[in-house]
């Protein structure tokens, strides 16, 4: 695709390139804030050490995720409609997956405010095995929309 086809015209490469820096920044975010989590876990309730982490967590929640996020879906569901993408199994896999990651975002947000009140509801290595979420998914992700495989 040349790029100037659809509404966005000369737009769409700049479109697609923002698109891209924003899902980097929100993948970051993805991988930090549950390794975050893994030594926040490890805190007694209440320290000043804990209170720390509790703000390192929230910064990273609202500077960076849900900006990001929210910027990945704007982008990204301007780009699917520029290209009709709606009808492309590939698409459909790869959108599925952004659901599926949203989620765990808001997953991460929850599990955020428990660590926040002093509880700690999973084991360090769940957290830790969750941790690889984000990784899996980004790989799969590039997969599809590089390889296209249906």
């Amino acid at each position: 695709m040349d790029g100037l086809v659809g509404f966005l015209g000369n737009a769409y490469p700049w479109v697609k390139a923002a698109h891209l820096t924003f899902v980097i920044f929100w993948m970051a975010g993805l991988f930090i804030l549950p390794r975050f989590y893994v030594y926040h876990h490890e805190t007694t309730p209440g320290s000043a050490e804990d209170r720390a982490w509790i703000e390192r967590e929230e910064r990273v929640r609202s500077i960076i995720l849900g900006p990001a996020m929210g910027l990945v879906w704007i982008l990204g569901l301007l780009l699917a409609a520029n290209i009709g993408a709606w009808h492309q199994g590939w698409f459909v896999a790869k959108f599925l997956m952004v659901v599926a990651l949203s989620g765990y975002q808001g997953w991460l947000a929850v599990y955020g405010k428990r660590l926040a009140q002093g509880k700690r509801p999973l084991e360090n290595r769940t957290l830790r095995i969750m941790n690889e979420i984000p990784g899996i998914a980004a790989a799969l992700i590039v997969v599809l929309v590089i390889v296209k495989p249906f």
